[in-house]
C-alpha cells in the first residue's frame, strides 16, 4: 500500500513540476497558480518548480520506507 501512495504523491510532485517549468494551461494549475499569485507573485512558477522537486523527494522517502 505505501508503493501505490508513493508513486501517487511522486506523480503529483512530477505535474508540478512540468507545469511550474512549462507554464501549463491546465485548468488544475491554472487555479492553483491564480490562487498563489497573490503572495508569489510573478515567481509563482518557481515556487511550483521548488515544490514540485520536495514532494517528489518525499514520495521517494515513503517508497524507500524512511518514512
Amino acid at each position: 500500500m505505501d508503493l501505490l501512495w508513493s508513486l501517487l504523491i511522486i506523480i503529483a510532485g512530477v505535474l508540478l513540476l512540468v507545469g511550474g517549468t512549462l507554464k501549463s494551461n491546465f485548468i488544475i494549475y491554472r487555479i492553483l497558480v491564480a490562487r498563489s499569485k497573490i503572495v508569489w507573485g510573478e515567481l509563482v512558477h518557481r515556487f511550483y518548480q521548488i515544490a514540485g522537486l520536495i514532494i517528489i523527494v518525499f514520495g521517494i522517502l515513503v517508497a524507500i520506507d524512511l518514512i
